[in-house]
């Protein structure tokens, strides 16, 4: 089995009360059956108070969130239950987040995940370079290896066209944007064929219609919110300047969701989705950084959210091909 993980994964460690930010705030936190059973048997005031702040809910444990806030959080910014009882006592969350893991089978691919602010600083200020890759024995293929082989090579493609500094950011993403449909064609069968930029650009450049700024905020502004400072992010979109560090942005979402379509054979959907991340990312402005922290907070950690995300790309007039060839090319 292979294990590939991106050049920065191993350096990312906690930065914990020095966050200005933390995972403890707004989210209810999954605990896992084993450490929930821990947490319930354990002896004095900890126990009492991890047994009163637990609750089961659809077949899961969570722990209660009290004035939108973990109350394991102390007021120094770390954990009591890690405080007290060792990093090992974590649940499975807690101890994982922001480390992702997908698990094909014969191979893995690891990465970190965006809604953490020192993860978030990581991604998009890394070089990029190669991956590492790791061998471990073990492992079978849980997949269809024909329809892999495609979103594997695809994927390059596409990482390749988004590391091109030859061409200005928001044009290479125009132009992921278009090989999308060629890459979902060769998914869907059609034989392996190069792909030309310049001629791809030419041919949509007077097709391209640039909607009102406010229509894919308002969009977002319909899905499931947690917090009232993205609701004012997005009923006040202020533009920002391109710059490179989209090209990591953009990397980030590709090496994500790219692979997923394995399940579903459904490719385009996860392009645009990648594509319109990167475009509102940009859109509501601000401090990069902190932006995409917290889209992903407010929509990468919400699976109905994604699940709306995905369907909106056919069918949601905010996500047509000449709006976001619009609002990529318009500059």
């Amino acid at each position: 089995m292979k294990i590939k993980k991106p050049s920065y994964f191993d350096s990312f460690h906690c930065i914990a009360s020095a966050c200005p930010d933390s995972c403890c705030k707004e989210w209810d936190v999954q605990v896992d059956a084993k450490s929930a059973a821990c947490y319930r048997s354990l002896p004095g005031p900890l126990g009492d108070d991890l047994r009163r702040l637990l609750k089961d809910e659809d077949g899961e444990t969570v722990m209660t969130i009290v004035e939108g806030r973990c109350p394991m959080w102390r007021t120094d910014g770390l954990c009591r239950i890690q405080a007290e009882l060792g990093e090992q006592a974590l649940c499975k969350t807690c101890r994982e987040f922001p480390r992702l893991t997908h698990d094909y089978g014969d191979f893995v691919e690891r990465g970190l995940e965006l809604s953490c602010l020192e993860a978030a600083r990581i991604i998009l200020s890394a070089p990029i370079v190669e991956p590492i890759v790791e061998e471990i024995p073990g492992g079978e293929a849980e997949y269809d290896m024909e329809a892999m082989a495609v979103l594997l090579r695809t994927r390059k493609t596409v990482l390749d066209i988004l590391a091109d500094t030859t061409q200005p950011v928001n044009e290479v993403l125009a132009l992921a944007l278009l090989y999308g449909y060629q890459a979902q064609a060769e998914l869907d069968g059609d034989e392996e064929m190069p792909f030309d930029p310049d001629s791809a650009l030419d041919s949509v450049r007077e097709f391209v219609k640039v909607p009102e700024i406010t229509e894919l905020p308002n969009f977002f502004a319909g899905l499931e919110i947690l917090t009232d400072t993205w609701t004012h992010r997005l009923n006040a979109p202020s533009p920002a300047p391109w710059n490179d560090r989209y090209r990591n942005l953009a990397r980030y979402f590709v090496e994500r969701y790219w692979l997923q379509a394995v399940s579903d054979y459904d490719l385009y959907c996860r392009v645009k989705y990648c594509i319109a991340s990167c475009i509102l990312i940009r859109q509501l402005g601000g401090d990069l950084l902190t932006t995409a922290q917290t889209y992903s907070k407010e929509i990468e950690n919400n699976t109905d959210n994604v699940e709306a995300l995905l369907d909106a790309a056919y069918s949601h007039p905010a996500f047509t091909d000449d709006k976001l060839l619009g609002l990529l090319l318009q500059d």
